[in-house]
Order: structure tokens, then sequence, then C-alpha cells
């Protein structure tokens, strides 16, 4: 198995910040500990404790090894561009997720009376 990315080194708030920006919108990121999640929302919460809970980097050594050749040469912004614009040429295919969007504003709530 293999997990091929690109060579950039993009911190969560930075893939949401450039995928704001491709669409025209400034994110208002709410930093939430994963335990806390997985504490109010233990079937979401449970997929963000374990490697997702701690920074991490990925690389593609392993990848390189088997072809060193390999060369990515899309960057993240470039690709969520290229994402965003298929998907405004399928509009019948951009349906939001009312279940998740619940799921998302339960969460908020819990945690800003939390911090009341």
């Amino acid at each position: 198995a293999f997990h091929i990315t690109s060579d950039e080194q993009l911190t969560w708030e930075a893939i949401h910040m450039i995928i704001g920006e491709a669409l025209g919108v400034a994110p208002r990121l709410v930093r939430i500990p994963s335990d806390f999640i997985a504490r109010v929302n233990p079937e979401r919460g449970a997929g963000l404790l374990g490697d997702k809970a701690v920074s991490v980097i990925f690389d593609n050594a392993k990848i390189r090894r088997f072809v060193p050749e390999f060369a990515p040469k899309t960057r993240f912004a470039e690709g969520i561009r290229r994402s965003l614009a298929w998907y405004d040429a399928h509009p019948e295919l951009k349906m939001p997720d009312a279940g998740m969007n619940a799921e998302i504003d339960a969460i908020l709530e819990r945690w800003h009376a939390a911090m009341r």
C-alpha cells in the first residue's frame, strides 16, 4: 500500500485556508480538541483519534523507492481549484449533507457552551 501525496507540507489550517481562498471566502476556523469531539459525538470523534489527533507529515519516500522518477507536479491549491471547477461543471452533484451539517453544528454548540 502507498500513501501518495505531493511534496507540500500543509497543516489542516493551511488546507482549509487554501480551500476558502479557492471558494472566495474566509473560513472561520474553530480549533476543537479531538478528544472533546470524541466525547460529545463518539461515532464521528472516534475517527479523529489516533494519527489525526497529532501532527504528522506524509512523504513520498516509499513510492520513490519503487518509482524513482515520481515527481508530483500539481500543488494542493491548483488541485482544489480543479476539483471545484469540476463540481461547478456538475451542479447536480453539489448536494449539502444536512446530517453532517447538523452534527457539526451540534459539536460547535457544545464547544461554545463548554467555553463559557
